[in-house]
């Protein structure tokens, strides 16, 4: 497929445009003009580009690419070096963040969910479709203990529980994938029993115990693992495209 093409295509299916961003999404650097194979990641870090170059790729689609909001506009140090390893190997970077956060079947947060077993039932953010942040129910009341298990045998990972003051069971859980922990109190403030998140912050301890709300922290890097994956895997499915996905080891 033609690079236009392919960028057209993925746009259709992220909608870039629902959402005010910190960054661009879409086609970030231009490489090859066709596409055929992609590698799929989190970041887009240099050991990514390097196994990409390696197994031949032409194409490298993210959910944290470059060009951030309020970073510096110099390409020197690592961005160079990233953007020289591209550009000298006409490999494309495609990326998509928040619209991959919030897509309704393959984003972050859905396919989270799937992975804990928690059924969606809306934004966090009531009334707003496009919220970073939704909820959902487990189908049982469990302890925290034992939900804490789940995330942390899903995502390979230890996650880090903050205990609720009254330590209740779990039956409603709110989350949003990555540095989303500042949604604790929105949570909290409704009613829901639990708040998960990749990050934590000094603050998050207080809150959660003055607030009643349990909250996990099971990694950034971990919970956003799934979005990018699925989204390769849509393409290689309904498309054809020739797609892996490349973990990069991060304890973050």
């Amino acid at each position: 497929m033609q690079r236009q093409e392919f960028v057209q295509l993925l746009n259709e299916i992220m909608q870039p445009d629902r959402i005010k961003d910190f960054c661009p999404n879409g086609l970030q650097v231009q490489g090859s003009d066709t596409v055929n194979k992609i590698i799929t990641g989190v970041t887009a870090s240099q050991a990514l580009i390097d196994v990409a170059i390696e197994k031949g790729a032409d194409t490298i689609l993210v959910h944290h690419g470059y060009f951030w909001k309020n970073e510096s506009y110099c390409i020197t140090g690592i961005k160079h070096k990233r953007i020289k390893a591209l550009l000298d190997n006409n490999i494309n970077l495609v990326a998509y963040h928040l619209p991959l956060d919030i897509h309704e079947m393959l984003g972050n947060n859905v396919q989270l969910a799937k992975l804990l077993e928690i059924d969606v039932t809306g934004p966090l953010e009531l009334g707003n479709p496009v919220s970073v942040a939704i909820q959902g129910e487990l189908e049982s009341a469990i302890s925290a203990d034992s939900f804490n298990a789940r995330i942390s045998a899903a995502l390979n990972r230890p996650s880090l529980h903050i205990a609720s003051a009254s330590n209740k069971p779990i039956k409603t859980v709110a989350w949003c994938t990555g540095g989303g922990q500042g949604y604790i109190e929105l949570a909290a403030e409704q009613g829901i029993d639990a708040f998960i998140s990749g990050e934590v912050s000094e603050q998050t301890t207080h809150i959660a115990r003055e607030m009643d709300i349990h909250f996990f922290a099971a990694g950034h890097h971990a919970t956003e693992r799934y979005g990018a994956k699925a989204l390769g895997q849509y393409l290689s499915d309904n498309h054809g495209f020739d797609v892996e996905f490349v973990d990069i080891d991060n304890p973050v």
